[in-house]
């Protein structure tokens, strides 16, 4: 359910392409996808470039509670991965 036209800032989705690590087929996320399966294999490929759902304003509004709260978390998620690296 998203709204008529972005309210914080007009953007079009973007698309973002992934090696896939478990067979190595090319993975199209676009900017608007959590996670996305590999038509080849089925590995769950994330987003790691969550889009304007981290910053905008008009976020929760924008896609709805659920989804808001479910890409939130996945942020949370790869910034708790990035600072546990070496």
């Amino acid at each position: 359910m998203f709204m008529d036209g972005c309210q914080g800032k007009p953007r079009t989705p973007t698309i973002h392409e992934k090696t896939c690590p478990r067979c190595g087929n090319v993975i199209e996320l676009f900017s608007i996808d959590t996670q996305v399966a590999c038509e080849q294999c089925g590995f769950i490929a994330y987003n790691d470039t969550l889009s304007c759902v981290q910053w905008c304003q008009y976020a929760r509004k924008c896609v709805g509670d659920e989804m808001y709260e479910h890409m939130m978390e996945i942020a949370a998620q790869q910034k708790r991965r990035k600072e546990e690296k070496p």
